[in-house]
């Protein structure tokens, strides 16, 4: 929106399965007065793409998608010199240590897992809790999961849905299977039928397994036992993966100061 309002147009190629959300975000530009033009959702196929990249209309182009489509948009952005920025797959930590206040907190930790049916690129992606508090926290994470309603997206009272589509669910199911293989026990969940997915909570989850290593994208969590606030942070930034991490904690300073001895971290903080 700052740069539309800066005088730029902008022109948007959605993800094939959310045509309705393109159109209504222009929709929503056109209602709020910007001229017509200055937003436009392209109804294209990906084949599309690249010639209009190379259009002279485009100055530069952002995506936000996977790594592949981000090799892609990126390659056809070098060869005709334009700039491209790219938001790719994020692996995001969640870190609760021992003296996390888990009754204030909890709604916040599991809505940050499983909004939008975890179909998030900023959800936590992965729980690293500190032993002291690990048995507390499972507890309490189980509950709240497990109350978790599943109904029609649109209906207000629903808090998780299917996946977007049915290959989703599949890939999903595949990362889970594959951590179950290496030593990962189910806590609840892991039922699967066409693009639904089940609220599913993963423990004794290492750093070897698919759940930690790459993005889950669904209602899927990975608990990780963590010694101490040092191995914490350290689990947390053993990822190839960026975007973002939240810590609970009620010692801000000493959390603060963890995140600046980090070097990884710093560009974050």
């Amino acid at each position: 929106m700052p740069t539309l309002t800066a005088g730029n147009t902008g022109l948007l190629k959605h993800a094939s399965n959310v045509t309705g959300c393109a159109l209504a975000i222009q929709e929503a530009f056109e209602q709020a007065g910007y001229p017509i033009g200055c937003f436009q959702t392209l109804l294209a196929n990906h084949n599309s793409i690249e010639a209009i990249i190379a259009n002279d209309t485009v100055q530069a182009v952002s995506l936000t998608g996977s790594e592949k489509a981000g090799i892609s948009i990126a390659s056809s952005a070098s060869k005709v010199l334009k700039k491209s920025v790219l938001e790719l797959g994020g692996n995001n930590a969640c870190i609760i240590l021992d003296d996390a206040d888990l009754e204030k907190h909890m709604d916040t930790i599991v809505n940050a897992r499983f909004q939008n049916t975890g179909q998030s690129c900023i959800a936590a992606k992965r729980f690293i809790v500190t032993e002291g508090i690990y048995d507390t926290f499972l507890k309490q994470f189980k509950s709240k999961v497990e109350a978790l309603h599943f109904d029609n997206p649109l209906n207000e009272t629903t808090t998780t849905s299917t996946l977007a589509r049915p290959d989703l669910a599949e890939d999903l199911q595949k990362q889970v299977d594959a951590s179950i293989k290496k030593g990962a026990k189910v806590l609840i969940g892991n039922q699967r039928k066409e693009a639904f997915f089940e609220p599913t909570i993963l423990t004794e989850v290492t750093e070897h397994m698919a759940v930690f290593k790459e993005e889950t994208f669904g209602p899927v969590a990975p608990v990780i036992k963590a010694k101490n606030a040092d191995h914490a942070f350290a689990l947390a930034t053993n990822s190839r993966f960026g975007l973002g991490t939240m810590v609970f904690t009620k010692n801000i300073r000493a959390a603060k100061k963890r995140i600046i001895d980090i070097p990884r971290w710093r560009i974050l903080y």
